[in-house]
């Protein structure tokens, strides 16, 4: 089975990204996913599909987990549907 990489998209100087990524790293060893960091500044898409949502956290394929706070119920459901 290949490692799980979740997408966190943030704006950088943004308390609730610092807070969700500082989350997401004490959640790495119990779920063993990779962080893919996605900065949505200077990126014209990223700013409209993201911009006023962030922090956003997705999987892999792009479907939304939770964002603004990390939603540890639906982190866990996510990896419980593997």
């Amino acid at each position: 089975m290949s490692q799980v990489t979740l997408k966190l998209y943030y704006r950088s100087g943004c308390g609730l990204c610092e807070a969700m990524q500082a989350e997401l790293f004490r959640a790495q060893p119990q779920y063993g996913f990779q962080l893919e960091l996605v900065d949505v500044d200077g990126r014209e898409a990223l700013i409209a599909a993201y911009g006023h949502m962030v922090p956003v956290l997705t999987t892999e394929h792009g479907e939304e987990i939770c964002h603004y706070f990390l939603d540890h119920d639906a982190l866990a459901g996510y990896f419980s549907s593997e």
